[in-house]
């Protein structure tokens, strides 16, 4: 009979204990989730992840993807204009700044595609940025597929850091190099 209760509050204690450091539990551990953001009634983005974890408590409050993420933007047809993805992304939801790690790729509505290692959104500015290396692959223009064909190449960017638009169709490049198409 003496034993019952003092089990019992060993017990409380414990759940006590996790209780107390609520900044380092997420309130939500989501897994397999898809999600829509829509701007005035027209979807605008889907989400998707493995696994999301919102941290409410934490300070600053934020929301991890250990196990990477997928974006897509979509124009006023619901045709996919741009899309995102990396291996790891946090989100400073305070101050609205995505930090993107791990193999991220992005494709932006003109065609070209981004790579690089690591990579900042922050919302509110409307703009993206790295310190990294980055390479930008820019689709053939048509007279390039209308003189070669199917052998026609795009242009291949090189640099290390770069900032854009949030739409990434105006960007700097730093200490850029590449391989550029001219006519002869």
């Amino acid at each position: 009979m003496l034993l019952l209760p003092s089990c019992r509050r060993k017990e409380v204690k414990l759940r006590m204990d996790a209780i107390e450091d609520r900044s380092a539990m997420p309130v939500l551990d989501a897994q397999g989730v898809t999600t829509l953001i829509s701007d005035s009634g027209v979807t605008r983005f889907r989400i998707t992840a493995s696994q999301w974890q919102i941290y409410d408590k934490a300070k600053p409050s934020y929301w991890e993807f250990p196990d990477g993420i997928y974006m897509e933007q979509f124009d006023q047809m619901l045709n996919t204009s741009a899309t995102l993805r990396a291996d790891y992304a946090y989100y400073d939801d305070q101050d609205e700044i995505w930090h993107l790690t791990g193999n991220v790729y992005a494709t932006n509505v003109n065609g070209e595609q981004f790579e690089t290692p690591e990579l900042f959104w922050a919302q509110r500015q409307e703009r993206v940025y790295s310190d990294s290396c980055i390479t930008i692959t820019q689709p053939p223009s048509q007279a390039a597929i209308e003189a070669k064909g199917d052998s026609a190449r795009g242009t291949i960017i090189k640099g290390v850091g770069f900032e854009s638009n949030q739409e990434m169709t105006k960007y700097t490049i730093r200490r850029p190099t590449g391989i550029f198409s001219v006519n002869e």
